[in-house]
This record gives C-alpha cells, structure tokens and sequence, in this order.
C-alpha cells in the first residue's frame, strides 16, 4: 500500500487556515480587543425572504406520504426540474440558450472545480493565473499534474491575456476575479476563448461572483463569447449570489458542443457525478429554485447592493490614503497594495496589532500576490465601516 505522495508536495497549511489560527490567537491574548474580520469571504446578509418561504414549504412537504421525497431525480443528475429551469432562464436573460442536460447542479463551484478534473489525463497541463484562488492550484497538485502560471500583476491590470507560445491543456478563469476583483471585458474573454478552441484546450471558467457585475462592458458568462460552448465549462455557485455559503449548492454547466477526443465531456461528467456524487437535498433546491424567480432576484438584489456599498466604503478610504488598488467594483473584493513596502504577512500582522482588523495576505495567493492584501465587503455595514476609520488612523500615522 502506497499513499497519493502528491499530497506532501503541499504547502503544510491551506491560507484560510493559517489566517483563521493567527486571528483566534490574537483574540485568546487580547480578549478585550474587537476584531473585525475582513478576510475570509462569508456573507453576513441572512438569506432572502422567498427563499426561505420555498425552503419552508419543502420541508413541508418531506412530512407527508404523498409529497416525500427520497433520492433526487438521476435524469439531470440529481437536479429538480423547478431549479434547472430557474438557471436556464437566468442564462436566457443573459443571451445563452442552454438545455436542461447541460446544468448539473452541485454543492458549489469550490467541489466541483475539483472534481472536475477525474475528466482529463494526469498528463494534462494546466494553466493558472498568479495570483490565483489556492484551490484550482492544490487540486492539481494533489492529481500530479504539471502546473504553468500565467502572470497577473498590477502592468496588465490583474488580467493576464493568452500566450500563444504557451501550451497548455487546462485553462482555470475566473472573472471576476478572486482575490484581485479585476473581471474581464467580452474582448478580453474572446482572446481567451481563441486560444483554447486554436490549442484544443478546456477553459474552466469560474464565474461565482458574476451577480457583482454592473458594467456591461464585462462578461457575465463565459457562453456570452462566441464558441465558447466548443471548449469551456462554467462553474456557478449560490454562496455570495444568494448567501448560500452555510447551505451549500450551485450548479456546473458542460455543453454538449464540447467535445475531445471524439467524446462529449458532459457524457463523461453526468457519469462521474452518478457514481461520485449523491446530489444536493431537496429542501436545498427548493430554497435555490426560489432565488431567481421574479420576487426573488429582487430580493438578493438588496443584499448584492449592500455588499457593494461596503465595497465602495473601503475603496473611498483607499481613494482617501492614496493606496493603489483593483476591484470594489463589479467585485465584492478589494485588493490593494501593501502600504510602506510592507510584506503581505507583515501588513496582516500590522493591521491585526494597531487596528484589530483581520484580512488575507497576497502572498498567500501565489508569488505575484507577494506586496498585495484582499480585503472582502462580506462584513456588516457597521464593521465595514470601523474598519476603514481604524485605517485610516492607523496608516495616516
């Protein structure tokens, strides 16, 4: 017997861990201090009225004989008409046509980002932006697979373009982007989208927070750009669109145009889910069906523009100290230049000591996030706010 000895190639602690010890170790010494987290990117709003009546309604409904119900359909994979039509009519209103057995639905986009790849050879290389989200990083290292980065820095705004001297099998996007908030714009996307249908290759867009874009210079979806259908799979997810993170769903979109090797990847992907994946609770998808109806998309509207202000309360106080920046717009995060020349872990422990306030170093993202600090607008409008008055004071001296 032999372990996964991918696994030791690891770094010995996942980022969110390593903040989550130093802040409840700061707390256990300084029980009188405040802190006010502004790191980890969970909701605060609770969930929206509609779903929680459609959530009451099916738990009604698991009480009586002739309403129960046990495993969910296996003809979408696990997903309810109710809430696969709900996501196809989210997409209609964004110009993409999609059939019912392209949406798979999920627990969210961080399980299946992973687990997508039982899809494709260990000899498949991948292609990541730095900095990136650790998880499309980790996964791959735990699968053995050779990893390229493609470099985001401040230059080319946080959005790095394709290379075309650069092969590579397995493309991770994810717009807009965590941590750095940059979202890319249709023409941007297109390039992307280009290279992988020129390479054969796979775009794995991720697009969770596509709920935070106003502009509509910038994509919503990958499947806005034309042939993308041919070469990307989109991952969605309910967490920050409907403040979904403590109820776990979204839903995994793979057409039935992209195909390789002569096999289309959705056939691959409904079997991988059917023998892998026991699918998501009936009362879960009840509460998510309920999110894009009409009462509902108005209601986590509400909560979205919430976010958004707390994201333009520390964008301001950015503005004001004159520290550089990208996202807090169309993004719920903010990520910003470490002031004085700080170090990204010199700057958490900076801000933790003199201001109390607790985010997530850039370094911690990937090399090129080295210098830079993620700030998230999850917080409440109370929080949010002391923050930035205790950065200012802090950083003015």
């Amino acid at each position: 017997m032999k372990i996964n000895s991918n696994f030791l190639n690891l770094k010995d602690s996942y980022l969110f861990s390593t903040v989550g010890r130093k802040t409840a170790e700061y707390k256990e010494a300084h029980p009188d201090k405040k802190v006010i987290r502004l790191s980890i990117g969970d909701v605060t709003r609770p969930l929206a009225p509609a779903v929680i009546e459609a959530m009451h309604r099916a738990v009604d409904d698991m009480s009586r004989k002739e309403t129960f119900k046990g495993y969910g359909p296996d003809r979408y994979c696990y997903g309810y008409e109710v809430l696969i039509d709900s996501v196809k009519r989210s997409y209609a209103r964004k110009g993409v046509s999609l059939e019912s057995s392209e949406v798979f639905i999920s627990d969210g986009a961080k399980s299946d980002l992973g687990n997508i790849l039982d899809l494709f050879a260990q000899e498949n290389t991948v292609l990541v932006p730095d900095p990136v989200y650790p998880v499309y990083v980790d996964t791959n290292i735990m699968a053995g697979r050779k990893i390229l980065f493609a470099d985001a820095t401040a230059e080319n705004g946080f959005l790095p373009m394709p290379d075309f001297k650069v092969d590579a099998d397995l493309i991770y996007l994810c717009s807009p982007n965590n941590p750095t908030g940059a979202a890319y714009t249709r023409e941007q996307l297109a390039e992307w989208v280009r290279y992988a249908r020129e390479k054969n290759a796979v775009l794995l867009y991720d697009a969770a927070y596509e709920y935070f874009i106003t502009d509509p210079a910038l994509a919503r979806s990958v499947y806005q750009i034309e042939g993308a259908k041919e070469c990307a799979i989109e991952f969605c997810s309910y967490s920050k669109t409907a403040g979904f993170t403590g109820v776990r769903c979204g839903y995994t979109v793979v057409p039935h145009a992209l195909v390789r090797e002569g096999t289309p990847l959705n056939k691959l992907w409904a079997r991988r889910q059917s023998t892998k994946f026991n699918g998501v609770s009936y009362i879960t998808q009840m509460g998510a069906a309920a999110v894009f109806t009409e009462e509902g998309e108005k209601q986590i509207a509400e909560n979205l523009g919430y976010y958004r202000e707390n994201a333009k309360i520390i964008a301001d106080c950015l503005d004001e100290l004159g520290i550089f920046y990208t996202g807090g717009k169309n993004s719920p995060y903010i990520w910003m230049k470490c002031p004085y020349n700080m170090d990204s872990w010199t700057f958490f422990d900076f801000l933790l000591e003199k201001a109390n306030v607790v985010g997530t170093p850039g370094s911690g993202f990937g090399k090129n996030g080295e210098g830079f600090f993620r700030l998230t607008a999850f917080g409440t409008r109370e929080d949010t706010a002391e923050a930035c008055s205790r950065l200012k004071t802090v950083l003015k001296k």
